[in-house]
């Protein structure tokens, strides 16, 4: 759900996202359901949560996909949130942190922007008596009591061997389009994706670079200067979500190589999950933003309860020095013969995906 997973620049989507509205006192930018019994066991869940999403531009999961599933899950769940999104803009998260621990949040989940605004969030929120949830992302030194996101390490690793997979045995020069410096899901992507093609000697790494921000147009001049410094001479890119790999097809398009050079994604967007249906992209990662939103709800439920939330292992933040609580669910890897395993977990419909030229393409892998 990356942070970034795209602006319909291809993912997910999703923010996800998994566009966002706006943050502050505004009606529209937050949703309420009721309050009243979690319908799990235990006690009756008191109180309310806060969610603030982090922007609409480096994804479209946020607003498209993690408004409406977390909406759902908390109604599901009979308690009251309140969900906003930031803009892409740091000091207006902590804003809106504010007004929603002023409004009656006891229970606080971010998908932050940066680990040190993130972190500041949280130390006031605790310093108030309020619990956080690190969603999606992890906040390096902050406070969180849980963390919930996918396996980030692991969606690298099939994004590494999605381009393995697209390129073949045949030497090839590949470049890595990094997402933001300082998302540490982007630093976990890199890994995985490193730890499976720095060991394959038949690649040659001719560039690499992060992209500040997710941002996309960013992304393609940075991809541009990439192909122009290698006289085109790239096989391969490994762009760390569909938002950024939508980036690099323009330039590739602008230069007649596109389809011709495998890009690897993230995020399960329309428009990503479109481009492979054309051979643009050769795969995406998709990642259940509905089990993502779901576990973000139960553990605030326990919590709200005064009861210890069920995780599925940790995860070290190494400037905290402490381990984390964590849920971390598994993401899939997508690809041409696979698409319809998004639209069949009613990710995105078909009436979006299967339009004009790529009717044909839904017909023949079946997806109605």
């Amino acid at each position: 759900m990356a942070r970034r997973s795209t602006r319909a620049t291809t993912a997910i989507a999703a923010a996800l996202v998994f566009g966002l509205t706006a943050c502050g006192g505004g009606g529209d930018s937050s949703s309420s359901g009721s309050s009243g019994s979690s319908g799990g066991s235990g006690g009756e869940a008191q109180g309310k949560v806060g969610v603030i999403l982090p922007d609409t531009e480096s994804s479209v999961r946020w607003e498209s996909f993690d408004r409406p599933y977390l909406e759902a899950a908390f109604k599901d769940a009979g308690v009251e949130a309140d969900i906003q999104n930031a803009e892409g803009d740091a000091s207006r998260m902590a804003t809106i942190a504010d007004q929603m621990i002023t409004g009656g949040a006891t229970v606080l989940a971010i998908v932050n922007l940066d680990s040190a605004s993130g972190a500041q969030i949280q130390q006031k929120a605790a310093d108030q008596g309020v619990s956080t949830i690190d969603y999606d992302r992890l906040t390096l030194g902050g406070k969180a009591e849980y963390y919930v996101s996918f396996d980030n390490t692991e969606v690298g690793k099939l994004q590494g061997e999605g381009l393995a997979k697209c390129l073949g045995d045949k030497p090839a020069n590949i470049a890595f389009l990094n997402g933001s410096p300082d998302d540490n899901n982007a630093t976990l992507f890199s890994k995985g994706a490193h730890g499976v093609l720095d060991a394959m000697k038949n690649y040659k790494q001719v560039a690499e670079q992060a992209v500040p921000g997710w941002d996309n147009q960013q992304a393609a001049t940075i991809f541009e200067q990439m192909y122009t410094q290698a006289d085109g001479d790239i096989q391969g890119v490994l762009a760390a979500n569909d938002g950024l790999a939508n980036s690099v097809i323009s330039v590739l398009d602008r230069n007649n190589a596109a389809g011709k050079v495998p890009v690897t994604g993230q995020d399960a967007t329309v428009e990503g999950l479109q481009h492979i249906l054309a051979g643009d992209q050769c795969m995406t990662v998709y990642k259940s933003v509905r089990e993502e939103a779901k576990a973000l709800s139960d553990l605030a439920v326990s919590l709200l309860k005064g009861e210890k939330g069920k995780t599925t292992g940790q995860v070290e933040d190494t400037e905290a020095g402490r381990q984390v609580p964590s849920v971390l669910l598994k993401p899939q890897a997508i690809f041409r013969d696979n698409v319809k395993d998004v639209v069949d977990d009613e990710f995105v419909k078909a009436g979006d995906l299967c339009t004009g030229d790529f009717a044909k393409a839904c017909t023949e892998l079946g997806i109605k």
